[in-house]
């Protein structure tokens, strides 16, 4: 390359961290978790279609400790990348473009997010919906 002088771009080391560039790096985070995520969803589709015993496979994956904790992980991301795929359009609309306003509805996207997982889950593990 060569040598002009000129200094290079900042990079993330150069930038304080604000909710705003965090916002932005999970959007795009969240969308590839997502997608990969999906795939489970494809895999238990596919088990019920292959019969009760794939399926029990599968469940048995999904129910255990760890499986529960992916896709609580999983519903947190989704939830997270709708919240904040909302603010986008907002935004895309015109709005929420002040400072004030974009930090605002970044946390408000995180916050939401944690709000509509927890009652998910909660739904979920109380079995009330049995």
């Amino acid at each position: 390359m060569a040598q002009t002088g000129r200094p290079l771009s900042p990079h993330l080391q150069v930038y304080k961290w604000q909710v705003q560039m965090v916002s932005s790096i999970l959007h795009r985070a969240t969308g590839i978790i997502n997608a990969v995520g999906s795939l489970v969803v494809v895999w238990g589709l596919a088990s019920i279609a292959a019969g009760p015993e794939a399926f029990a496979t599968f469940t048995g994956i999904a129910g255990s400790a760890f499986g529960t904790i992916l896709l609580i992980a999983w519903t947190l991301n989704f939830f997270y990348h709708l919240c904040n795929g909302i603010r986008h359009l907002a935004q895309d609309a015109g709005a929420g473009y002040a400072v004030q306003s974009f930090i605002r509805s970044s946390w408000m996207s995180i916050v939401g997010a944690v709000v509509l997982t927890a009652l998910v889950w909660a739904y979920v593990l109380t079995g009330s919906h049995a």
